[in-house]
């Protein structure tokens, strides 16, 4: 018998080219990828952070000058404050209520749905066969001074007589969540579905309560799905303008709204530009703090 990994004789060796070739496939592979992502990631942001540095006495009549003017992040910072932190402060609110509403819910599908676990799945997914502004143009009906909802409201005296919902911070918060619920409730429905029941039974088994043991052990494993949760709710909510647009007035934009009127109406292309930067820079920051603060590096 030949000693263990030892080639028979005669048999042949595999071809070294052969072998290098196959070590070049997985990059290969990467290829479409990256150039995807080079082409419809890196080249635009490049070229945003490019503008943002023009001559901001420039137009489009008379072209803008490349002058490496750093002063358009501080005039933007200094004019638009107010609808940055707006931004920050709806979007985590939206955040905040999503986890409260999505986490019983996943946890239901989870644990609870049984037979029902498909319907009530395609029913967490079934907005995403609407359109995104039909979806929102619904609220303004949902939320009208006439409408069923702000006349319950007023009989319970949450909302006093003549008050409104439609073009209030609420307004706006409550399309933010609804809209961008469905981006909580399935990475904690995920991470949920994945967890060891026998770990619940054990926890039981030494004499830990209904409540402890879901403090104990189900929350702190579902905190995965809880961190992706929050990340993929609150990074589109911080740079939304349609629920501000549609649901408030000006006085509830947020930054995605002067961004887009700066782009489309104004056509300051440095100042939006400048505005751009600034939220992507923030939201880096914020979302990196929090991560490391939530102990998941993992997943970013």
């Amino acid at each position: 018998m030949p000693p263990a990994g030892a080639r028979l004789t005669g048999s042949p060796a595999p071809p070294r080219g052969s072998r290098a070739g196959r070590r070049w496939v997985p990059y290969a592979l990467l290829l479409p990828g990256l150039a995807w992502l080079a082409v419809f990631f890196v080249a635009p942001t490049v070229q945003l952070v490019a503008t943002s540095l023009y001559d901001p006495s420039g137009s489009l009549e008379t072209g803008y000058r490349a002058a490496f003017a750093v002063g358009n992040y501080a005039s933007a910072l200094a004019d638009y404050a107010p609808q940055l932190g707006r931004s920050f402060l709806y979007a985590g609110t939206a955040t905040v209520l999503a986890l409260l509403l999505a986490y019983p819910l996943a946890y239901t599908l989870a644990f609870k749905a049984g037979r029902w676990r498909g319907v009530l799945l395609v029913l967490v997914i079934a907005p995403f066969f609407t359109s995104f502004l039909l979806r929102t143009l619904a609220w303004t009906t949902v939320l009208a001074d006439n409408g069923w909802v702000v006349d319950v409201l007023r009989a319970l005296g949450v909302v006093p007589e003549g008050g409104r919902l439609l073009a209030t911070p609420v307004a706006v918060v409550t399309g933010l969540t609804y809209n961008f619920l469905p981006f909580m409730v399935l990475p904690l429905y995920a991470s949920l579905e994945r967890l060891d029941h026998r770990l619940v039974e054990a926890a039981g088994d030494l004499y830990a309560g209904a409540w402890t043991a879901f403090r104990k052990v189900t929350f702190p494993l579902s905190l995965p799905g809880v961190v992706a949760g929050t990340l993929l709710t609150f990074i589109p909510a911080a740079g939304d303008y349609i629920n501000a647009e549609l649901l408030g007035t000006p006085n509830q934009y947020m930054l995605g709204n002067v961004i887009d009127s700066s782009f489309l109406v104004r056509l300051d292309y440095p100042e939006a530009a400048a505005l751009s930067c600034v939220l992507m820079v923030s939201i880096v920051v914020l979302v990196s703090l929090y991560v490391r603060r939530a102990g998941t590096e993992e997943l970013v």
